[in-house]
């Protein structure tokens, strides 16, 4: 009998992508709706997984946004994200599930952390203040599943910190799209517009380390078949990364426009690098598959299929 996994946030970047991916077939895959499941709402949470009983759960649910909306509403992005955190993980112990796919995030690290980034480096340093809520509440959940794991070894609840995510079923909006997505729908509205420019924020030096999300998705599957040989904490990318100026560059060729970018000063750009360590990845014998060209690509189809039609 195929196990039953409860997949949470099953309609976000990330879950849509496990929900598709080919080996999802192999599995009976719990992904209910926020009106199903209320991850603000503990009892809720804890009637679901009683009745429902899964036998692992992949936590990917989550409040996200860029930079700017991180800076907007820290309050919603520390508060909510803790809460569906704490809700998932202290409801799935209760009700004993004993394996537990906790995804994380690289903003968890130190801001200053020294490139690439090593997953023993959590807590080591303040964090980059413009995402410090989101931050903070993923790195309460990754220390949870830490401390479960010590209280009684019979739980296996562990962390998976992936690079910077994009790809299909991504947020394409101008208010509060992550970087890919969003220098997609402003490039595709300026060759439209029969613009000459584009602005980008900053110098366009800093460097980010972006992977496709069926990737992404690929190693779920990988870590669940490999669950008692996956670390604790494991950095999930590419291991290596692009200047902002490239990721520019690469979309505007995908989308063929012609203009130029100007560099608006005014705006914030992060930290300068953020390149994170995949040596226990590569032990674990996994790696990426989709290049940044053809991931872009399909990610545009993607936006002109379903976003644009």
């Amino acid at each position: 009998m195929a196990k039953i996994i409860l997949l949470t946030g099953a309609s976000g970047l990330v879950g849509s992508n496990i929900r598709d991916h080919k080996f999802s077939s192999n599995y009976k895959i719990l992904s209910p709706s926020s009106s199903d499941l209320n991850l603000l709402n503990y009892q809720n949470t804890e009637d679901y997984i009683a009745f429902n009983k899964p036998e692992i759960v992949i936590h990917a649910a989550g409040i996200v946004g860029g930079i700017q909306a991180n800076k907007n509403y820290p309050v919603k992005f520390l508060v909510g994200n803790m809460q569906i955190g704490l809700n998932i993980l202290m409801a799935s112990k209760k009700k004993m599930v004993k394996n537990f796919i906790n995804l994380g995030s690289s903003c968890m690290y130190p801001k200053n952390s020294k490139n690439p980034i090593p997953e023993d480096v959590l807590l080591k340093g303040e964090f980059e203040p413009t995402n410090e809520g989101y931050s903070l509440a993923n790195i309460t959940s990754t220390r949870l599943c830490e401390y479960i794991n010590r209280e009684d070894s019979s739980f296996s609840y562990k962390t998976v910190i992936p690079c910077n995510i994009y790809g299909k079923y991504d947020n394409f909006s101008y208010d509060s799209s992550h970087m890919i997505p969003g220098v997609i729908r402003r490039i595709y509205d300026a060759k439209n517009n029969n613009s000459k420019h584009v602005d980008i924020w900053g110098d366009g030096l800093s460097r980010r380390e972006f992977m496709y999300a069926e990737d992404l998705a690929d190693f779920i599957y990988y870590a669940i078949e490999n669950f008692n040989k996956m670390p604790q904490n494991i950095n999930v990318g590419l291991g290596h990364d692009y200047s902002i100026m490239d990721y520019y560059k690469i979309i505007a060729n995908v989308i063929g426009f012609k203009g130029k970018f100007n560099h608006d000063m005014s705006k914030p750009t992060g930290v300068k690098q953020k390149l994170i360590d995949i040596k226990k990845l590569n032990k674990l014998g996994w790696s990426y598959k989709t290049s940044l060209e053809l991931g872009i690509k399909k990610t545009y189809d993607y936006f002109l299929s379903e976003v644009k039609k």
